[in-house]
């Protein structure tokens, strides 16, 4: 059973095209035009492509692809924030909002021509954002499934809380989570496949892969292929191993928020 996997997008369009070429020839070497493609959510924020990304993916359902696009916790504050100015993820630390820099909404906003100037009232930037995001992406968002199982690997976009059954998970954890997911060494079950933690590169656990790969930050995009619980990361020409680790005994902080 095969499945094709894209980590964190960010708004890096150009990436998300490549992610796509990548996957679109490995599926000529192996004769199969039909194998589903997982986006791990984080569509939006940081990178300069938001709305663009948001629209090819919404285009690319609607034409038939065999798409999934997970929900992502940029994503939802996203929505949040359309929703209501005030509105913030209570996941965030005090004295974060979406348009604080470190989230990157800022950016998101500018892709939809909203001007986010420093010096306009959050009432007025709301306002734009509001009568600038077409009605059709916020439903395209607010639409996104927070899983999806495909034999023995279940995606999601950040994890799963640990010892609870994957149909019980909270929605809070499955686009959040670190701390007691990362250090885990449980038996999930599924093979959990997962972004939201950037790394440099992809990465195996004995329980989980990581495919978020830095792609806001300027690294690369990751694009996976599963064959049941195997996996290879996809370059221009083939197949790589995906390198396997053990779990640590200590993460490090940045972890417990991405940056």
């Amino acid at each position: 059973m095969r499945t094709y996997a894209i980590g964190d997008i960010h708004g890096q369009l150009d990436m998300l095209h490549d992610a796509h070429d990548r996957i679109a020839q490995d599926k000529k070497r192996v004769q199969d035009t039909d194998a589903p493609i997982v986006h791990l959510g984080d569509l939006v924020d940081r990178g300069p492509a938001c709305k663009a990304v948001v629209q090819y993916l919404l285009d690319g359902i609607d034409a038939g692809e065999n798409w999934v696009v997970l929900m992502g916790n940029h994503d939802r504050m996203f929505l949040w924030y359309l929703e209501e100015v005030s509105k913030n993820d209570p996941h965030l630390f005090i004295g974060l909002d979406w348009l604080n820099a470190r989230i990157g909404g800022t950016e998101t906003l500018a892709s939809y021509g909203v001007d986010v100037d420093a010096k306009r009232r959050y009432g007025e930037v709301h306002a734009e954002a509001r009568s600038s995001v077409p009605q059709s992406h916020i439903d395209f968002l607010s639409q996104r499934p927070t899983s999806f199982t495909r034999g023995d690997v279940h995606f999601v976009h950040a994890g799963i809380r640990p010892t609870v059954p994957l149909n019980a998970q909270d929605e809070d954890d499955l686009v959040w989570i670190r701390e007691g997911f990362l250090d885990s060494d449980v038996d999930h079950g599924a093979l959990i496949v997962h972004g939201h933690t950037a790394l440099t590169h992809a990465t195996r656990y004995p329980n989980r892969v990581n495919l978020d790969s830095s792609a806001a930050y300027g690294n690369y995009l990751t694009a996976a292929v599963f064959e049941g619980r195997n996996v290879w990361q996809l370059s221009s020409t083939e197949r790589e191993e995906i390198t396997r680790h053990e779990v640590p005994t200590t993460l490090p902080e940045a972890h417990f928020f991405k940056r």
